[in-house]
């Protein structure tokens, strides 16, 4: 898995629903920093992609990850996410704690 799919993945894992109560507020306090790195790094203007349509993007993507992944996974890599450390870091910790919980999503599972 490449950098910005990991984060995609993460994104999409982070806001999926049907976790036990008693993992859901760990991967909600991850996934919560991980989106808001996302939408800093995204919020910073520029080559068309970043600021007003990445976040439209992002706020689609995590309402519909099916229909947006591709247009999400063009918007990190044109943001440079993928050598974000912050943002790689907090996409690792939501999968880690997502993998502990047990359960497998389906948007967690791309081939």
């Amino acid at each position: 898995m490449i950098e910005v799919e990991l984060v995609a993945t993460a994104l999409a894992t982070g806001a999926a629903t049907g976790r036990p109560d008693t993992s859901r507020g760990v991967i909600d306090d991850l996934h919560v920093a991980l989106r808001e790195a996302v939408r800093r790094r995204l919020s910073g203007g520029g080559n068309g992609v970043r600021g007003g349509y990445g976040i439209r993007v992002l706020d689609a993507y995590e309402t519909d990850p099916d229909v947006w992944w591709t247009r999400l996974l063009q918007v990190l890599t044109a943001s440079g996410t993928e050598r974000d450390e912050e943002i790689l870091t907090a996409a690792r910790a939501v999968l880690r704690a997502d993998r502990r919980t047990g359960i497998i999503t389906e948007d967690a599972v791309r081939s």
